[in-house]
């Protein structure tokens, strides 16, 4: 997103309540959700006297060559690469103790959040605005044909395999592993305590707002080191979200059914929302790039929200499994004879 160069009250607001509620939150919880199905699975395969890293790295793999596909033909801010590639480190420790698991998951965070500051540090320090040259190059070149925007994919994609060794592989496989140590301890089934809970709660205030209050500031140095406060200050809000659907559902299956549908077709729909946007911003109406504000934004996020519920529930009333996942399991899984 371009802010504007004089900033809107209302850009203000909704970027203070992303920054507390959004922005980071979800993909921290999808990663460390994504920690606690390769153990699931691991010790689903070795119970069943499985050969269980074989299939889980089969499975990274294609996941790897989905991210690389989906990167450079549709849309390059990919993180399936990054899943598949953390997955990989992650494994390593599947039969650490949770003690190990959340020792190496802090080492592995703060690995990572040096590495993205250091990277950061030698970057541009101009200001990304509505009005700045450099917002106009980006809008110019990200609305051209499609094979140059082929190119700058490729670009992208490669800068990004080389940078995601030294920097998300290390955040992402931290956070997994710190799903895989939280699932043994039982706090998808129970939650955290009141005083887990209460830490939480401070850390992801006292962090969010440092990071809000950066974020407005007209000083690139400043405005950088508030991209990487809002991944720090998005894992303690991710573990409340986590409280929060446990206190919810108490085990029981159905009172989250929506998202639950949409959870089974998270990677169909992951790339048809990227289908769906670059057709809308790239080719469609891409002069919305230059008209519209958060709350724009806003409200297309929310409206395609509620899409994505109504067309998962309406899709499994037909199927059981979404196209892209019965693909990737195939490929995954074919050497397994039933």
């Amino acid at each position: 997103y371009a802010p504007h160069q004089i900033p809107l009250l209302s850009d203000q607001i909704l970027q203070s309540v992303s920054n507390f509620f959004i922005e980071g939150r979800f993909i921290s919880l999808f990663s460390i959700l994504f920690g606690v199905g390769l153990y699931i699975q691991f010790q689903r395969f070795s119970n069943k006297g499985l050969a269980a890293y074989s299939l889980l790295s089969s499975r990274l793999k294609w996941l790897i060559v989905f991210g690389l596909l989906h990167g450079i033909i549709i849309w390059p801010g990919d993180i399936l690469l990054t899943y598949g590639i953390s997955g990989f480190l992650a494994l390593c420790y599947r039969d650490a103790s949770i003690a190990e698991l959340k020792r190496k998951a802090n080492i592995f965070i703060f690995i990572a959040l040096v590495m993205i500051s250091l990277i950061a540090l030698s970057g541009s320090d101009e200001l990304f605005t509505r009005e700045s040259v450099l917002f106009a190059e980006q809008y110019s070149a990200w609305t051209s044909s499609y094979p140059n925007q082929l190119l700058l994919h490729l670009i992208q994609v490669g800068y990004m395999a080389l940078v995601i060794p030294f920097t998300l592989m290390w955040f992402t496989a931290g956070l997994m592993l710190l799903g895989m140590a939280l699932y043994q301890q039982g706090i998808f089934e129970q939650g955290f305590d009141r005083n887990t809970l209460l830490k939480l709660a401070l850390a992801t205030l006292v962090l969010s707002s440092m990071d809000t209050l950066l974020g407005l500031t007209e000083n690139p140095i400043l405005v950088m080191f508030s991209d990487i406060l809002v991944m720090l200050s998005a894992i303690p809000m991710a573990l409340i979200y986590i409280h929060i659907v446990v206190y919810i559902c108490q085990n029981r299956s159905t009172v989250l059914k929506p998202l639950q549908n949409v959870g089974k077709l998270a990677f169909s729909l992951y790339i048809l929302q990227s289908i769906v946007g670059v057709f809308i911003f790239r080719h469609f109406a891409p002069e919305l790039l230059l008209t519209l504000n958060r709350g724009g934004y806003m409200a297309i996020a929310l409206g395609y929200s509620l899409l994505q519920l109504l067309l998962a529930s309406v899709y499994l009333c037909y199927f059981k499994q979404g196209p892209l996942e019965k693909l990737w399991r195939h490929l995954a899984f074919k050497s397994i004879r039933p």
